[in-house]
């Protein structure tokens, strides 16, 4: 069953956060954390995606399942689509030339513009796509452990 959402006023746009795509099934026997604030701490379980690259942070990387998502979204909201985060975080490599080539986070970036310019071919009104992130941050789990930053900056 769809989710289906009315608002007073038209919304200037929807902007989404999109990483990764998760795969559930039905686990009525779970009990939910209510101290736990997600989408998976209810009665489902999350399926592992077998054969797929992964992030730095164990992340599968499936660049069509942002066309779906965008697609289907379409269809539920009457508003521009701006992606306001997208990244990888990958393990980078100073190679022997002294610059970090960056293959992976090259590659997933490509897939995935790639995968929103194949959404917008099918109509979907995308109004922009901002990178996360210019600059490595600090992750509550991993500290500065995993880049995401599109800008190398070597540790002092």
């Amino acid at each position: 069953m769809r989710a289906t959402w009315s608002f007073s006023t038209p919304m200037d746009f929807l902007g989404i956060n999109y990483y990764i795509p998760t795969v559930v099934r039905d686990a009525p026997h779970r009990r939910p954390d209510p101290a736990v604030r997600s989408v998976t701490n209810c009665r489902i379980e999350t399926l592992d995606i077998p054969g797929v690259r992964r992030t730095a942070m164990r992340w599968a990387v499936l660049p069509h399942s942002r066309r779906d998502l965008l697609v289907s979204l379409r269809h539920q909201y009457a508003a521009p689509i701006l992606i306001t985060e997208n990244g990888s975080a990958e393990d980078n490599v100073m190679s022997a030339d002294g610059q970090t080539h960056d293959p992976d986070r090259i590659e997933y970036l490509r897939d995935h513009m790639a995968a929103v310019a194949n959404a917008a071919a099918e109509g979907v009104d995308v109004r922009g796509y901002y990178v996360w992130s210019l600059l490595d941050n600090y992750e509550c789990a991993f500290g500065y452990d995993r880049r995401f930053g599109i800008v190398h900056a070597a540790k002092a």
